[in-house]
């Protein structure tokens, strides 16, 4: 990952000097554009008063009167919402306030798994057939072009309030108010489900409704739409509120989180009560988290926030079990070597698909969609990838294979049916391509010195942070590491000290356990957020790790050759990275290396550069090759590799293999991936035995179908000269890769003197 400061002009004196700005809080401001004294004051002084006039919103008037028309007539309402947590806080917005204003209001939340997100003709139907005279949409809706049509026959109203993107055809709808709809005058476009509810909501009881804020915050976080302008007096003002909260729902949701009222923040928001209401629509029914916040009872909201925090801890369970799977899934069939991974069981949980979907692409950085099948038989899925492929352009040119597509760049959901999943893992494999990373951005170096809880009071006066105002990131350079530890129950975290000018920080690196102490030397900067931790009721002041940058260590007398076979991260200080395949170019490309620092081994002409040799050779003459190059320093990686199998298969699979062709003769060679567990084989070692097959002419393909040879010439398999160079392969790269430092390090000093 690549990582640039900020840079923008320092602010004035003036101001820091009115606004009382510390000069960390000083840079912050000034990196974010909040250079001035009317914007400074808005940042600390702006309420709910100075919010926009709801009525500039489209459509807005007119619901508005449309609802009054309802409750004065004593019409049904339903308030059709949706299952995450901006549709919960949605739903319950609108419910609270049509209830004090004496409405016949009740709320419907369609069910993930029956019946989908957003408008489903079935449940309209029922709706209206049930009586209700006004659906309100929260959260959903600019999609619905059929339900509308359908209510609007049966003399229902439809009024929509949404955030989404719209479609080619808008429905046809009583009211569509709409943050973000062409040409309309309110100043904000970028609230949530909830902030669209709120604003119609401020109209309808001509009030600011600060009691509101802490509902329309967490579907704000939940979101993760916008937190500058309107956003950040949402944000600001509803964790202002939050945190002295009477709702008994909140109150007995933070206890069960763990947390205290008083100084949570967006990351306790984001991080532990966003997710307890996901929960519930992710395992069960969201209704449950709606009537967690509408609860008046403390009795019964701690019964409702029990229950959530049992589905919580299921939906924990689910998404490592589900994630294990997968992981078990990569290994068996040799995807580690592919770009990209299309993850199926029919058994997968789909609540937790996402969840799972983004732990792959980020553990083995690589494109992922995790697929499952419900209960109608229809395969469901959701995909994440990094910021170097945009998932939603890859599979947007593929949608002729789904039945339902939508997303963004980086992370989809889609339903197909089974047979199309091969032409999906296929087609998107041979599409795969890196885009060229975007660099992170930092803020500035952190000192070190008289560090204190008091300095993430001076950060957090540029918060709310959240989309467009990004978290801190600080870099620490040329720092000591002491007190190294790994923490975890798999010790996949690690802890350490970074002590520097007489100042100390602790760091904690979740998911990090590439860093060992073989690799410590190597770290020259690491970028963090500052945090506070809480540990049996003692506060202080922590850094989360978000990168590290490495170098060369500083040594009086500097190694010509390092050996870092051991190690699976690939350091990013190197001029060259050297290649014998160039089959491993898009894996390379997609662990984050400069394509431009990328050559072939066979291609490179430079000298005097510090180069990593990053896959391994087939032989020793292409290793010895490599070796006489003039290198000021070489790290020796041979991370990969392109063998067709990791060990030759038994020569018992073999006749297991060819014996199940003559048994199965209507099967095509791909139809072999899903017999390779039966075979007790992984796929890549069937399409190896298969080869070895062809060259000896025991198997052919008929129409397409492979089957057995009628009497074949009797052959040993030693007779294939594929079989007897792939061995021979992959003794050398097995050798190569474990035989001692020592040893290796004498060879190549001896060949290169």
């Amino acid at each position: 990952m690549k990582w640039k400061q900020r840079n923008a002009e320092p602010l004035d004196p003036n101001l820091i000097q009115e606004y009382q700005l510390s000069p960390i809080a000083a840079k912050l401001f000034s990196l974010r554009g909040i250079n001035t004294a009317e914007k400074l004051d808005f940042w600390f002084n702006s309420s709910e008063e100075d919010l926009a006039d709801p009525s500039l919103m489209h459509d807005l008037d007119k619901a508005v009167e449309r609802i009054n028309q309802a409750i004065d007539r004593g019409e049904k309402i339903t308030i059709y919402g949706d299952y995450d947590a901006d549709g919960i806080t949605s739903t319950a917005i609108m419910v609270e306030t049509l209830g004090i204003l004496g409405a016949d209001v009740h709320y419907f939340i369609p069910n993930r798994f029956k019946e989908g997100y957003g408008p489903n003709l079935d449940n309209y139907k029922k709706i209206v057939a049930d009586g209700t005279k006004l659906i309100i949409t929260v959260d959903n809706g600019v999609t619905g072009v059929d339900e509308v049509a359908y209510a609007k026959t049966e003399g229902v109203d439809t009024i929509i309030t949404d955030h989404h993107t719209f479609q080619e055809k808008v429905p046809d709808s009583y009211a569509l108010v709409h943050c973000n709809y062409p040409g309309q005058t309110y100043p904000f476009d970028d609230y949530c489900g909830a902030g669209v509810a709120y604003t119609l909501c401020r109209k309808l009881m001509e009030d600011p409704l600060p009691e509101l804020l802490d509902l329309v915050m967490i579907g704000t976080i939940g979101d993760m739409v916008k937190v500058s302008g309107e956003g950040h007096i949402i944000v600001k003002r509803g964790l202002e509120i939050f945190n002295r909260t009477d709702r008994p729902g909140l109150r007995a949701l933070v206890k069960n989180a763990g947390l205290k009222l008083g100084n949570l923040d967006e990351t306790d928001i984001g991080f532990n009560i966003s997710p307890r209401l996901n929960a519930t629509g992710r395992l069960d029914n969201a209704s449950l988290a709606v009537e967690l916040l509408l609860a008046d009872d403390e009795f019964e909201a701690k019964q409702l926030a029990d229950k959530i925090e049992e589905l919580n801890n299921k939906r924990r369970e689910l998404t490592q079990e589900v994630y294990k799977s997968c992981l078990n899934q990569v290994k068996m069939n040799n995807w580690q070597r592919s770009n990209t991974l299309v993850l199926y069981d029919p058994d997968f949980h789909e609540g937790v698909l996402g969840l799972v979907a983004n732990k792959i692409a980020t553990t083995l950085h690589k494109p992922t969609l995790v697929l499952t099948k419900n209960d109608q038989g229809e395969v469901k899925g959701s995909g994440r990838s990094g910021k170097n492929f945009n998932l939603f352009n890859a599979l947007n040119p593929l949608k002729k294979l789904f039945t339902k597509f939508g997303g963004h760049d980086f992370a989809c959901g889609l339903s197909m049916t089974e047979d199309k999943i091969p032409e999906l893992r296929e087609k998107l494999e041979s599409g795969f391509h890196v885009e060229q990373e975007s660099a992170e951005e930092y803020d500035f170096e952190l000192p070190l010195k008289d560090l204190s809880l008091d300095t993430l009071e001076q950060i957090n006066q540029a918060g709310p942070f959240g989309t467009d105002n990004p978290k801190p990131v600080f870099s620490v350079s040329d720092f000591q590491i002491k007190n190294f530890i790994r923490m975890g129950q798999e010790k996949n975290h690690i802890r350490f000290n970074a002590v520097k000018d007489d100042g100390s920080l602790t760091v904690v690196g979740f998911n990090k356990d590439y860093l060992d102490n073989d690799l410590l030397p190597f770290i020259s900067k690491v970028f963090v957020e500052l945090n506070r931790n809480t540990y049996k009721n003692k506060v202080s002041l922590q850094a989360i790790m978000k990168g590290v940058d490495f170098a060369a260590p500083k040594l009086a007398v500097p190694a010509p050759i390092i050996d870092l076979r051991n190690e699976s991260y690939v350091m990013g200080f190197a001029d060259r990275y050297l290649l014998f395949n160039e089959k491993n170019i898009p894996a390379v490309e997609n662990l984050g290396i400069d394509p431009e620092k990328i050559t072939l081994v066979k291609d490179y002409d430079q000298a005097d550069e510090v180069v990593v040799l990053l896959d391994t050779p087939k032989n020793k003459i292409e290793l010895d090759q490599a070796l006489q190059n003039n290198y000021q320093q070489l790290y020796l990686r041979f991370l990969l590799d392109q063998l067709p199998v990791e060990k030759l298969p038994a020569k018992s699979y073999f006749g297991k293999v060819l014996k199940y062709i003559y048994a199965h003769p209507t099967l095509k060679p791909q139809d072999y991936q899903a017999v390779a567990p039966y075979l007790g084989l992984d796929y890549d070692s069937v399409l190896f035995i298969l080869r070895v097959f062809f060259e000896l002419g025991f198997v052919k393909l008929d129409d397409d179908k492979l089957v057995g040879v009628k009497h074949p010439q009797k052959k040993p398999l030693s007779q294939s000269k594929y079989l007897l160079a792939t061995n021979s392969q992959i003794k050398f790269v097995n050798e190569l890769r474990h035989m001692s430092t020592t040893t290796l390090l004498n060879y190549i000093d001896q060949l290169r003197n």
